[in-house]
């Protein structure tokens, strides 16, 4: 076989000649090199034919006795949010409960699993997760947002059963300042090695330089051999999109002498990722001896530069860019946190649309199939690790700072396991070239909640727990050794990108050396601070790591070079750190539980895109002004008001100026520039009909919007993003129902109960209007609408035939929807 060298100056000679006759000689030579190897040892959904019981069970992990009355479940499986609401639990964790859960699949061994060696992956269990085969105990861990993974080659059954056990404890339910589910809520994986094979997470790819001329792309492997003094090719081949051999590489490796090996390569006129044209790259790694491969993993990769200056902000691909981030959470709503990827897929696009381009994975490690959807749209993403550490945090039990907080919380296992869970986050996501930077923690130096310090008791300082100094709370100078610990353990992994953290006591944490030990530095809701701190300290790099909405937040952003961009608090609505019962989730995001726009998103989306827009929405006139640091503008989409109603109509828009009409009549134009906002309105008396805003951009119509003075309520109207599925997968229909009168206008404000009855192979996953208070069961087919609308989520059960949706609701004019899993071919 011809040498790497001889491939390499092969290869290039056909980039630089095209040389046809060339290029077919290389693949009759190397045809194996030149395709996609086959998927050996890729890990399998191992998600099917799991039973669950709720609450302990005696002789548990060995499968438990034979009266157990266990229900059939498919994984991601969240317990709690079957549950009803209950105000006997906590606010922070969304009044839902936790408790203990067992977990029991039952399964044969393959023939061709004979001589390999078996592993099962969890991508994450929530929490305090123990794992049994065949009764051999595998394992704990605490953390509830960490990926694992057990070898069970030595105890399995090859002859017979095999019975696998998860056992979950979640009986600390006030644990978290936000919603977390219970039980085996992300994917499970089965996975069949070869006993010579890669690593977990034993692949490490960055491009250390990057230009549009060549890109380096350097391959780090990490190799598991059960025989020593094996000599083995780890081989390198890189696939474009169209599925192309764009680069080819390998090196020889003696195992028990070296493990591990590095590959660094270079890559003539790449693609290059960004957040507009998300280009990715295959790269196929393969381990070969004596001509037979014996393990291949396949990851996508993006080959893009990052940094940070701490004078001009962030660059990609040494383009200057705005950080246009939102913070999430993991749940949506109905669905609690098993959530399907169709649902995330819908919402980033949403965001996307907005002219967000960022993301802050608030504050965990979040499933694995998320990153690959920020990698494959275009996302840059901060990963975090913890929001908090040795010391717990107040958790709210009784609403936000009312009554007695628990104190219960993954600080509780910081000391043992905060290093390990760091170290396996960043090893889990590290070929992702959407993340940008490894956040070790979000505020830690919260004022008082644990830490503080003497300089509380002077000066201004947001978010603070208590007044001034509280000399009996841990003191805050204990966070920076820790600091410098974590930071040291994500650099023992990763050194390509920054290490930041989300700090909300800036003046607390500048007396104690916490930001010297980050490489960026975030400022939660301390925007004031940013001026006076990049002259005091010159060389911080400085960005808004959670940011209220308001338009002077991003001001301080947009007209500050140094400052790298910011994140909302929030991008979507989350279950948790809620108020008084009867509130049970946040409402603080862009878009609501449902995917719903706000009124809010709009404004964000005037401030961030750039496709023409234009959005009206109204409120009576009430004379004040919501100044507070969560300001939200209170319009609605809705044109059915008292007659005799003031009402001011307000229109966000990027367009150079908007002009209004209500019923034909034009009530002039105006800009940005017209208002202290930046806020184009007009103010009128109520007349029913038809409002209109026209945007324009050099004098021409480029974008509109119109409201219209509904009838009542008559008649249901649905649309489902899928309708035709393939067979044999489990897939998701998003189906947005309205109420709406006569003409089809939808009702503002119907709250109609509505019922969704499905007939076929499939079933109905949950039912979710976006309110943040409602008790309604989230098992029941019947919710009421919120804002005259609601969203249904159907599951395919894979299996071919029609599939019929019926959504009805008393006195409305039902409708009806069909969906098609195809027959196989």
């Amino acid at each position: 076989m011809a040498n790497c060298t001889t491939i390499n100056f092969l290869y290039m000679f056909i980039l630089n000649r095209k040389s046809y006759i060339l290029y077919l000689l290389i693949a009759l030579l190397l045809p194996q090199t030149l395709k996609a190897q086959n998927n050996i040892g890729a890990p399998g959904l191992f998600n099917s034919n799991w039973l669950f019981y709720k609450g302990d069970i005696a002789d548990g992990s060995t499968g438990g006795p034979a009266n157990v009355n266990w229900e059939h479940v498919q994984l991601p499986h969240d317990w709690s949010i079957h549950a009803p609401f209950s105000e006997e639990w906590a606010s922070a964790t969304g009044y839902l409960p936790g408790g203990i859960g067992w977990y029991k699949k039952t399964f044969t061994t393959q023939k061709s699993w004979a001589g390999q060696q078996v592993y099962i992956y969890f991508d994450g269990v929530y929490k305090n997760s123990e794992v049994w085969i065949n009764g051999h105990y595998l394992g704990k861990r605490p953390n509830g947002f960490i990926a694992f993974q057990y070898e069970i080659t030595p105890f399995l059954n090859h002859s017979g059963n095999n019975i696998l056990t998860v056992k979950v404890d979640h009986s600390e339910f006030a644990d978290s300042r936000w919603y977390t589910g219970s039980g085996i809520y992300r994917n499970v994986y089965l996975v069949v090695k070869n006993p010579t094979h890669f690593n977990l997470w034993g692949l490490a790819v960055s491009t250390p330089e990057v230009s549009a001329k060549r890109a380096t792309i350097s391959v780090k492997a990490s190799i598991i051999s059960k025989t020593s003094k094996e000599k083995i090719a780890v081989k390198i081949n890189l696939l474009d999109n169209s599925g192309r051999s764009v680069l080819l590489a390998q090196k020889e490796l003696l195992t028990g002498d070296s493990n591990a090996i590095k590959i660094d390569h270079d890559l003539p006129a790449p693609k290059l990722w960004d957040t507009e044209h998300p280009y990715l790259y295959t790269l196929v790694a393969s381990l070969v001896k004596d001509g037979k491969v014996l393990d291949v993993v396949k990851q996508q990769i993006g080959v893009r530069s990052i940094r940070f200056d701490k004078d001009k902000g962030f660059f990609l691909n040494n383009i200057s860019t705005k950080l246009k981030g939102v913070c999430i959470h993991d749940d949506a709503g109905a669905l609690g946190v098993a959530v399907p990827k169709e649902v995330w897929v819908r919402r980033l696009k949403i965001l996307k649309d907005a002219g967000i381009n960022a993301l802050r994975l608030s504050h965990n490690p979040h499933a694995d199939y998320l990153y690959d959807l920020c990698d494959q749209m275009g996302f840059l993403v901060m990963d975090e690790a913890f929001d908090e550490w040795e010391v717990g945090k107040n958790k709210w039990v009784n609403g936000w700072n009312v009554g007695t907080p628990s104190k219960d919380g993954y600080h509780e296992y910081f000391k043992e396991w905060a290093d390990r869970d760091l170290r396996d986050m960043v090893l889990r996501d590290r070929n992702h070239p959407s993340i940008i930077f490894w956040s070790i923690g979000n505020e830690i130096d919260y004022p008082n909640d644990p830490y503080s310090n003497p300089i509380l008791s002077t000066g201004r300082n947001p978010q603070i727990y208590g007044k001034g100094y509280l000399p009996d709370h841990p003191q805050a100078s204990e966070i920076t050794g820790i600091a410098k610990r974590l930071v040291s353990d994500v650099k023992s992994v990763d050194t390509s990108r920054p290490v930041t953290a989300a700090l909300a006591g800036v003046i607390m944490s500048n007396e104690v050396g916490y930001p010297e030990a980050l490489d960026v530095v975030g400022y939660n809701y301390q925007e004031y601070r940013y001026a006076d701190d990049h002259k005091k300290y010159p060389n911080r790099i400085i960005y808004g790591s959670e940011n209220s909405m308001q338009s002077q937040a991003w001001a301080a952003v947009d007209t500050n070079e140094y400052i790298s961009g910011q994140f909302l608090w929030t991008g979507i609505d989350y279950m948790g750190e809620a108020g008084k019962w009867p509130q049970r989730s946040s409402g603080a995001g862009l878009i609501d539980l449902a995917g719903f726009k706000k009124p809010e998103y709009f404004f964000r989306q005037s401030l961030w895109a750039s496709k023409p827009m234009v959005f009206i929405g109204a409120t009576p006139i009430s004379g004040k002004e919501d100044g507070g640091l969560w300001s939200h503008r209170r319009v609605q989409h809705n044109w059915n008001w008292p007659a005799d109603s003031k009402v001011r109509i307000e229109c966000f828009t990027n367009c150079d100026e908007a002009e209004l009409f209500i019923n034909g009549k034009s009530q002039g134009k105006q800009t940005k520039a017209d208002d202290a906002s930046k806020i184009p309105h007009w103010d009128a008396d109520f007349q029913a009909g038809v409002v209109l805003v026209k945007g324009y951009k050099n004098g021409k119509v480029v974008a509109t919007d119109t409201i219209t003075t509904a009838g009542d309520a008559s008649a249901l109207a649905a649309h489902a993003d899928q309708s035709i599925f393939k067979p044999g997968y489990m897939g998701l229909s998003q189906v947005e129902i309205k109420i709406t009168d006569n003409n089809g206008n939808q009702v503002y404000a119907a709250k109609n109960e509505i019922q969704v009855t499905v007939e076929g192979a499939a079933h109905l996953l949950g039912l979710e209007s976006g309110s943040t208070s409602s008790h309604e069961s989230y098992q029941a087919n019947t919710r009421e609408a919120l804002n005259g609308q609601l969203l249904a989520y159907i599951q395919t059960d894979g299996k071919p035939g029609p599939v019929t949706i019926k959504i009805t609701s008393a006195g409305l004019k039902p409708v009806t929807l069909y969906l098609t899993i195809k027959q196989p071919k």
